[in-house]
């Protein structure tokens, strides 16, 4: 066949009709994805929030932030679920990734115990990007136990991070099916020693005063 035989068969008619339909799929999904933006930001904004009151003491008020933030999540899933392209979005697995760890977080410091994806509602991958970046809250708020001296809750705090980062470890999947968990654990591992080795540290010059500080009665009490 050659190019004198070619009879090119156009259909502008049906062109305009797929243009009309693909105008209307996106113009939909447009709608929906400007919506679940916004909830988006409001679990954004709760779960930081949540986070937020934890560190400062008011665990009140955290879960408050924390049930807004749960709904939030709930409205957003509900929003995408019926469209792929938006539920597998990045905006909205962060937003998941970050109300799960503030769930993780919340629940493991006020006592309430570690919640499940099934309990939290969100995928695995969300679930397990949070574990990993509830690791970073835990040694903050560890730090902070021991700067007040309360050591022994410290050491609590760091064995959940090192139980999330030895966990997290033994998940060996490429990047496209658990995207960030190797980058995470790898982290995790960095803020588990760190860690380690400062409250190893401020344990030494702990006990090291109190050491000192006996001396001293005794000598006192010698001396009278």
């Amino acid at each position: 066949m050659g190019l004198e035989e070619v009879k090119p068969a156009f259909n502008r008619d049906l062109l305009r009709r797929v243009i009309r339909e693909a105008d209307a799929w996106l113009s939909e999904r447009d709608k929906v994805r400007e919506e679940a933006i916004r909830i988006a930001r409001d679990v954004n904004r709760y779960s930081g929030w949540a986070v937020t009151a934890v560190h400062k003491g008011d665990f009140d008020e955290a879960l408050s932030h924390l049930s807004k933030a749960s709904e939030a999540a709930k409205r957003l899933l509900e929003l995408v679920s019926p469209y792929p392209e938006l539920a597998n979005a990045g905006f909205a697995a962060s937003a998941l990734a970050e109300y799960a760890e503030a769930s993780i977080f919340v629940g493991v410091v006020l006592g309430r115990g570690l919640p499940t994806p099934e309990d939290l509602g969100v995928g695995y991958v969300a679930y397990l990007q949070g574990l990993g970046d509830a690791v970073g809250e835990f040694r903050r708020l560890a730090l902070e136990f021991a700067r007040r001296g309360e050591i022994e809750v410290a050491w609590r705090l760091l064995e959940a991070m090192e139980a999330i980062y030895l966990e997290l470890r033994a998940l060996d999947y490429p990047e496209a099916l658990a995207p960030g968990i190797r980058h995470k654990a790898d982290v995790a591992r960095r803020l588990v020693d760190d860690t380690k080795a400062l409250l190893i540290d401020v344990e030494y010059v702990s006990r090291l005063q109190a050491a000192l500080r006996e001396a001293e009665k005794r000598g006192s009490a010698e001396k009278t």
